[in-house]
C-alpha cells in the first residue's frame, strides 16, 4: 500500500518512491529527475525511466519528455539492502522540541545516506538521539533541506510527519530565511548585488551544475553583501532566494568569483583545507505553535584560522 505524503518518500512493498511536483514547465525529464534525487546520475534516471520505473501524472513516459508545471513526477527506487541504522556520532544540536531539532553540520558530513555511502551521515547520528523519526524506512527522515557535504552550519531536521509537511512548506514558499557567510577569490564589486542565472545539470560533467540558457535549468536567485575585503579575498553575507542544488557556489563561480576552497567550482589548486561557506543564520515559524524563531552559529575555529592567516 503506497502513503502519498507531499514533498516526502512513501514506502512501497519493493521499492522507495519519490514524489515531486514540477514548479516550472520546460525542464526534461531526465534532467529533472538526476536533480531532485541525491545521487542519481543522469544515466541512471534514464535507466529507471526506461524500465517504467519513472511516471509523469501516473503515466510511463519518455526521458525527452518536457515537463509542465504541477505536473506530478514519481520515482521508484530500490530499497537500499541495509537498513538505515542509528550511529553514534558527535553531532551539535542547538535546539529542540517536539517537532524539531536544529543542528550545527560540520564540514565533511554528508546530511542522508545516497549510494555510495549508506553510514557516517547527520541522519545516522540523529537517529541514535531521536528514534522516532518520521518515514524511518526512508533513507533521508525528517529532511527537508540541503546543505552540502564540504559546507558547515545550521539545518534544522522534522522530528515528526506533521512538522515535516509544515517545513516543507515554508521552504517551498520561501518564507525560510537563510543567510551564508562565504569567502570568495577576487575582489567582488559593486558591494551589494543579485545574482540571477538559472542553473542545470552541467552538459560536460553531470556531477557538476552550471548556469545555463533560460528553458535549459531552473530560475535561480542570489543575493550577497560584502562584509569586507581580506587582500585578494572578499568576505561576503550571501543569501539565497531559491534553494537550487550547489546554487552559491555556482553563481559566484559564474561571475569569477568562486568560493575559497572549492574544488569543484573553484580552483583545484585551492590550498585551504576545507570549502569556506558556512550556513551562520536560519529562521523560521515552529511548526506547533507558528512563533518565528531565528538561530545564529558563529564561523567554526577553522575559517576563523583562515580570516586571521589572509589579514
Amino acid at each position: 500500500m503506497e502513503r502519498h505524503s507531499c514533498g516526502s518518500t512513501i514506502k512501497t512493498m519493493s521499492n522507495e518512491a519519490f514524489i515531486f511536483i514540477a514548479l516550472e514547465s520546460g525542464t526534461r525529464l531526465d534532467s529533472y529527475i538526476a536533480e531532485k534525487v541525491p545521487g542519481l546520475s543522469r544515466t541512471k534516471g534514464q535507466e529507471l525511466i526506461r524500465e517504467g520505473m519513472v511516471k509523469v501524472n501516473e503515466r510511463i513516459a519518455r526521458a525527452s519528455t518536457k515537463l509542465n508545471a504541477g505536473d506530478h513526477v514519481k520515482i521508484h527506487l530500490p530499497v537500499p539492502q541495509d537498513m538505515l541504522l542509528p550511529q553514534d556520532i558527535p553531532v551539535d544540536i542547538i535546539y529542540q522540541d517536539a517537532d524539531v531539532i536544529v543542528v550545527n553540520k560540520p564540514a565533511g558530513m554528508t546530511v542522508h545516506p545516497v549510494p555510495g555511502q549508506t553510514g557516517n551521515t547527520l541522519v545516522n547520528a540523529l537517529l541514535a538521539r531521536i528514534p522516532e523519526f518520521p518515514e524511518r524506512d526512508s533513507m533521508r527522515p525528517g529532511i527537508v533541506h540541503r546543505l552540502d557535504k564540504d559546507a558547515s552550519g545550521l539545518m534544522v531536521v522534522a522530528r515528526n510527519h506533521r512538522a515535516q509537511l509544515d517545513l516543507i512548506g515554508q521552504f517551498k514558499a520561501r518564507s525560510v530565511s537563510k543567510s551564508y557567510l562565504v569567502l570568495v577569490r577576487g575582489l567582488l564589486r559593486p558591494s551589494n548585488g543579485v545574482i540571477e542565472a538559472p542553473i542545470g545539470r552541467d552538459t560536460r560533467n553531470r556531477k557538476k551544475m552550471a548556469v545555463v540558457s533560460h528553458g535549459e535549468g531552473r530560475d535561480a536567485r542570489t543575493h550577497y553583501h560584502v562584509i569586507r575585503y581580506l587582500g585578494d579575498y572578499t568576505l561576503l553575507e550571501v543569501k539565497p532566494e531559491t534553494g537550487r542544488t550547489h546554487q552559491i557556489r555556482v553563481h559566484l563561480s559564474a561571475i569569477g568569483h568562486p568560493v575559497a576552497g572549492d574544488r569543484v567550482y573553484g580552483i583545484k589548486s585551492d590550498s585551504l583545507a576545507r570549502m569556506f561557506l558556512h550556513a551562520s543564520r536560519l529562521g523560521f515559524k515552529l511548526p506547533s505553535s507558528s512563533e518565528a524563531v531565528e538561530f545564529t552559529s558563529p564561523l567554526p575555529p577553522e575559517l576563523e584560522r583562515v580570516l586571521e592567516d589572509i589579514c
